[in-house]
């Protein structure tokens, strides 16, 4: 049989981390054992491996994002690795046409957009046996927002921490009554934030989250991976694989070899060109690139040097983003940009005006009008009589460290020292929610709620998720005119304009707009991966034959 590797480089929708994802291979070994149901467990195949008879196991080498956890309430990528996983599922979902559908729920009526029933479907149970009542919907949705101030994935924003939830178990239906009207309110229900679990039931948060999804944990290794059951109990047709075992393995090339030498089935995020070149290059793999919705882009910090408007203006100049992402290092894996919403989506990128495009010595006349100078001679210019060293946060995944690299050349060059914090995925979150950093390299999605609306919070000056300290009067207007706006029309317009404020107060230094991938051996056959990229290892990839 043809050995097949299919490279989907699909219109994703992720995170993280989360809004950034990722991190490094793992080496610590703990051994803890998680809560995962009722099932029996069966026998696990040789890793990399799936039997013509017997168990059906899916060996899955992925970057670990958030030290790869599950709770919800933690971090965003957390929620993320918990539906990726196929544990968790939420109320709604989105469709390969970004349009929101019932996932969970059956149904939802709404007259003024502030009162909304939501039914829910029938005979679904979570892993563990327990019926998805109308009761237990209630209780994730209420434990998501009580939980949320003691972890930093802000659900907030997703459902107001002031919206009332009543179940009614005889109708099996609940309703959100919000403190203000909401448009998107399936699509803010359908982020994995929100994922409904049965918080009821759940001993350990961070390994053994009880969900409705086709997989279940049946143990977790610190910082290793993890090893996944099928869900006796899933209600959406038949789960393909018996087990499914997470691997978490942070360098691209190594999953890359990993999938060729058959000692795992499925990766993501092979992100090296010359392992991408060599598989188009080999009559045995099928590679497909498509463009996607993740924005690539270091936020730069308002607390601290970079609140002087002159230094982030002459660094946004002095960044040729187009060369880099045309380089042989990036080598068409990213899309040049610059603004924070990809050109693909309907935002008006075409009409937005980019006032500092790449111009070294114009970046350095401008530091030089200002008198932001090297007055000492050792190539550093000096700002309030210091050098000017710039904290650079980052981590390998998604050639966010060759970002950051090609950036440290190019600062160099313009007289501005770097200093590199390089480290897991979460060395560069806790940097950036701690504002230990002057620029902080991450690649978020920029619509995982089906517009902006959660994405753009992060610039609004009263947002609990404004990481930069970023303050401007008419956007913070506008965002709120935004939140309060029903009129699709109107909403856009607002979106076109929020952008091109960023663009003008240099508020964000963005390189492009980057291709997901997962690549495939021949064990998994035929696999169809989601827009929503809701997630990797599920009903949709279907073993071969």
């Amino acid at each position: 049989m043809k050995k097949t590797v299919a490279l989907i480089l699909a219109v994703l929708m992720l995170v993280a981390l989360f809004a950034g994802c990722g991190g490094n291979t793992a080496t610590t070994n703990t051994g803890s054992t998680a809560q995962s149901g009722s099932a029996s467990t069966g026998t696990t195949e040789t890793t990399g491996t799936t039997a013509s008879t017997g168990p059906k196991t899916l060996t899955f080498g992925c970057q670990m994002y958030s030290d790869g956890l599950i709770n919800p309430v933690s971090q965003i990528n957390c929620a993320w690795n918990c539906m990726r996983f196929g544990v968790s599922e939420a109320l709604f979902k989105f469709d390969d046409s970004m349009n929101v559908v019932p996932w969970l729920a059956e149904s939802y009526t709404t007259d003024d957009l502030i009162t909304w029933t939501i039914k829910l479907r029938d005979g679904i149970k979570f892993s563990n046996g327990t019926p998805m009542t109308a009761t237990k919907v209630k209780e994730s949705l209420d434990w998501v927002r009580e939980e949320g101030p003691n972890g930093s994935s802000k659900p907030g924003k997703y459902l107001s921490y002031d919206a009332t939830v009543t179940a009614d178990d005889a109708a099996n239906t609940i309703t959100i009554v919000l403190p203000a009207a909401d448009i998107n309110l399936p699509g803010n229900l359908a982020y994995p934030v929100m994922a409904i679990i049965d918080v009821s039931e759940i001993t350990d948060f961070d390994a053994g989250v009880i969900g409705t999804g086709p997989y279940m944990v049946k143990s977790h290794t610190d910082l290793v991976g993890f090893e996944m059951e099928k869900n006796p109990n899933y209600w959406d047709g038949a789960v393909p694989y018996d087990n499914v075992i997470i691997t978490f393995m942070g360098d691209a090339s190594a999953k890359a070899s990993a999938l060729q030498a058959g000692q795992v089935d499925l990766v993501e995020n092979i992100s090296n060109v010359a392992d991408l070149q060599k598989l188009q290059a080999d009559s045995n793999y099928t590679v497909d690139i498509a463009s996607g919705v993740r924005c690539g882009f270091s936020w730069m910090n308002f607390k601290g040097v970079l609140a002087n408007d002159t230094l982030r203006q002459a660094i946004l100049m002095a960044i040729d983003y187009k060369t880099i992402c045309a380089s042989n290092t990036i080598g068409g894996l990213y899309t040049p940009g610059f603004s924070v919403l990809p050109s693909t989506l309907a935002y008006g990128y075409d009409k937005l005006n980019n006032p500092w495009e790449y111009d070294m010595d114009a970046a350095k006349k401008l530091l030089d009008d200002a008198g932001i100078v090297d007055t000492d001679g050792n190539g550093i210019r000096e700002l309030d009589g210091e050098d000017i060293y710039l904290r650079y946060s980052s981590y390998e995944n998604r050639l966010l460290n060759d970002f950051s690299d090609a950036h440290t050349l190019y600062l160099t060059e313009l007289g501005i020292g770097v200093k590199s914090q390089y480290g897991s995925s979460d060395d560069c979150w806790n940097d950036l929610v701690s504002f230990n950093y002057d620029l902080d390299n991450n690649n978020w999605t920029t619509v995982g709620t089906g517009d902006p609306t959660e994405y753009m919070y992060n610039w609004y000056g009263p947002s609990e998720s404004n990481f930069c300290g970023y303050q401007n009067d008419e956007y913070d207007a506008l965002f709120e005119e935004y939140l309060a706006s029903t009129d699709p029309a109107r909403r856009t317009e607002i979106i076109e304009r929020l952008q091109q404020i960023l663009v003008d107060d240099a508020a964000v230094l963005v390189d492009g707009y980057y291709n997901s991938s997962m690549a495939y051996s021949k064990n998994v056959g035929y696999a169809h991966i989601h827009t929503a990229d809701y997630y990797w290892i599920t009903t949709e990839i279907t073993p071969a034959a």
